[in-house]
């Protein structure tokens, strides 16, 4: 769907099949619902898993129609680079997204991308190193990336400060800094993006909303690479999907966010916009619970190309 210089495209993260469906049957689901873009999440065995495990893995999204577009990780497992009580936390960082990247090239997707990690509580006092240290890390990274083909990575700003990027100014300095580098190295590094989420507000310990979701959301457009769709409550506590009982008691109006897409689209680095749909689905491992994640997966994704992806009523001409 266009908006103006925008192409927007709808997708889905992988996480809600996590040890209860298989790629195929995710596969079939997105076709049959004309979604052609995977954000394949991580899991714990993702590291381990042979090369040819994921090149089977392209051909069998490809007999759907599906791109594996993007990989981004899922358990907050890339926070290394922010923690100092030993080294190898930060090692072990280093080799997770090297096979990250690794892992893009193989399935054939444009970037990979995390949050940075999170500042421990009882040390907040490391938040600047760690950033610092972070920085130095994911330069390392982007050369690496151009080295596997890969187009540019991605980082996803955070709801807490704990877990930076987080506020306007952070958002900015962070992007400046890793595309100042970028345009520094342009032969050897590829460019740093952002995976933006529109159910990331900041409320403080009283739950205060001090930034919005939305206010966050436009501060991080000039560097959006991609979208991560879903819908969430007032404190942005807990997030969950669009079906018809969540729309009820979520906040997320996705005509809105589509509003500020089309506002802003000249700021918008690229021209072809992947907006994953994340949830978790229902609760997992429950007999009464796993099957109701295709229905859950069909409604939000109904949902969003009724309301999201298509052209609003009154900017149609009629015929």
């Amino acid at each position: 769907m266009t908006l103006d210089a925008l192409n927007l495209h709808l997708g889905l993260k992988s996480d809600p099949i996590e040890n209860r469906y298989s790629y195929d049957w995710l596969f079939r689901l997105l076709a049959e619902e004309d979604v052609h873009h995977l954000q394949f999440g991580s899991f714990v065995a993702m590291y381990f898993l042979p090369d040819d495990f994921y090149i089977g893995l392209r051909q069998q999204a490809a007999d759907y129609g599906i791109d594996i577009s993007t990989v981004f990780t899922t358990h907050r497992e890339m926070g290394g680079f922010f923690r100092h009580d030993h080294p190898a936390w930060g090692e072990a960082t280093r080799t997770l997204y090297r096979r990250v990247i690794e892992i893009g090239a193989l399935v054939g997707a444009s970037a990979i991308g995390s949050n940075p990690g999170a500042v421990l509580r009882d040390r907040t006092g490391y938040k600047s190193q760690g950033w610092g240290q972070w920085i130095a890390f994911m330069q390392e990274m982007m050369a690496y990336a151009h080295d596997c083909g890969l187009e540019y990575l991605t980082i996803e700003p955070m709801s807490c400060l704990a877990e930076p990027p987080t506020l306007p100014q952070e958002i900015r300095d962070m992007a400046e800094e890793l595309l100042a580098y970028h345009h520094a190295h342009p032969g050897t590094t590829v460019p740093v993006g952002y995976c933006t989420d529109v159910t990331h507000g900041y409320a403080d310990r009283e739950m205060n909303v001090v930034w919005d979701n939305m206010q966050l959301f436009e501060a991080a457009l000039p560097y959006t690479h991609h979208i991560h769709l879903k819908n969430t409550d007032r404190h942005f506590n807990s997030t969950f999907g669009f079906t018809p009982a969540e729309r009820v008691r979520g906040v997320i109006d996705v005509r809105e966010v589509r509003r500020i897409l089309a506002a802003n689209a000249a700021k918008i680095p690229m021209t072809d916009l992947i907006c994953y749909l994340e949830i978790g689905g229902p609760k997992t491992g429950r007999d009464y619970s796993d099957p109701q994640l295709e229905q859950m997966l069909r409604q939000s994704l109904r949902y969003l190309q009724t309301e999201f992806m298509a052209e609003p009523a009154s900017t149609l001409t009629a015929s």
